[in-house]
């Protein structure tokens, strides 16, 4: 196949860039031919208020750039993964107009909410979730907490819904897990265009030599991570050492609040690379995965499964989906740190049971999330995706 891939790229590199990367490299080692078409945040410092706002709603650069492309490469794919802000919804009415098949990869919940994430105030939010104007996530600056942003991003959303950009031009919605196809469906996207698709792990990690040595947590540390509620369960726990893997806007807060403590058994290790992160989980009895909003399908978790490490994780959203609870790793309370440390402390002090479970994470890795099972998934997406444009869903405009 000929394939067109398109994402905006974060200011911070996360799961959303890393599944991009994967998916590319992954058609490629099945010899499609795959074209990249990238737009990066870092350009918003440069831009003007109101061209930013201007393209947020229609990029006419990326409608123009990307007829090209599928007309010089006889493009019969467009994947999109993330598209907001600078590729906008033009994209997918570039394909329509060449004959391309559209898909959306959908990473979190933008379509839905203005934070893209349904969490406010240290709690989950639904305020805006099937409403046509996300009015009340405008008055609240929901938005990168810029009250202009989140207008502007309210009128985008609103405009496309009434003009059925998500439901006539994009041939196929993948939700990373059931639960988010629920939550999509609920806010009004068609339910025979979603297909769930996993995220997948590729190449294939060493599985963990033993028991491990230390809790492990790695994520951005922001308020939805439940990076306090990891902190606070610590703070009850003794010697068991944890080390906590990436950077955030609640950082040196945390740090901070570690240091005053004196809690001397957690260790902040900034941001790693891959093969690092790679390392300290293949080391790790557990891996714990505090999260207080819904999540779509965390790679950090996915990770953990391939190098035979249970997690312990909220039982929440795409959590408690992927976690098996007492097979596969535990569940506590989200945002409960009196749970979270009960099974820290059980798990640390039950390494055989813990070991078992990683090894039915590894199973569940090698039947749901390896490389080659998610091309086989890929494939019949796309086909029905190309099935669907030769019916005729969509019209694009001259």
């Amino acid at each position: 196949m000929r394939i067109l891939r398109v994402h905006n790229f974060y200011q911070q590199p996360g799961g959303e860039d890393r599944a991009f990367a994967a998916e590319v490299n992954l058609l490629r080692q099945h010899s499609h031919q795959v074209f990249v078409y990238t737009t990066h945040n870092r350009a918003i410092a440069q831009m003007a208020r109101f061209n930013l706002a201007a393209w947020t709603f229609w990029n006419s650069h990326t409608y123009h750039r990307v007829r090209t492309i599928i007309r010089e490469h006889q493009i019969q794919i467009v994947h999109c993964d993330n598209i907001f802000p600078l590729v906008s919804p033009a994209v997918y009415y570039a394909a329509k107009a060449e004959g391309a098949a559209v898909v959306q990869t959908l990473h979190n919940y933008r379509l839905l909410c203005l934070n893209a994430y349904l969490f406010r105030d240290g709690q989950l939010c639904e305020d805006c979730l099937n409403r046509q104007f996300a009015s009340r996530g405008a008055l609240r600056a929901c938005y990168r907490q810029s009250p202009e942003a989140s207008w502007v991003s309210a009128v985008m959303l609103a405009c496309h819904r009434l003009m059925g950009t998500w439901q006539k031009q994009v041939d196929v919605h993948i939700a990373l897990s059931r639960f988010c196809m629920d939550k999509f469906i609920e806010g009004g996207l068609p339910k025979e265009k979603l297909v769930t698709k996993p995220n997948f792990i590729s190449p294939d990690p060493d599985i963990s030599p033993d028991s491990g040595r230390f809790a492990l947590f790695v994520g951005r540390l922001s308020p939805e991570k439940g990076i306090f509620s990891l902190l606070h369960a610590w703070e009850t726990l003794g010697d068991i050492p944890l080390k906590i893997v990436g950077d955030g806007p609640l950082s040196g807060v945390a740090q901070s609040w570690v240091t005053s403590r004196r809690m001397n058994v957690v260790e902040f290790l900034g941001y790693r690379d891959n093969d690092d992160i790679y390392s300290l989980i293949r080391n790790a009895r557990f891996l714990v995965f505090p999260s207080t909003w819904y999540e779509c399908s965390p790679v950090t978790i996915l990770e953990a499964f391939a190098c035979g490490v249970p997690v312990i994780a909220s039982r929440l959203g795409a959590m408690k989906e992927i976690v098996t609870d007492g097979r596969t790793g535990l569940h506590f309370e989200p945002g409960d740190p009196d749970d979270l440390a009960d099974k820290v402390g059980w798990a640390w002090t039950h390494p055989e049971q813990v070991l078992e479970m990683g090894l039915q994470a590894r199973k569940a890795y090698e039947e749901n999330y390896t490389a080659g099972h998610n091309y086989r998934m890929l494939m019949e997406i796309y086909m029905r995706a190309m099935t669907n444009t030769k019916r005729g869903y969509s019209a694009p405009p001259k």
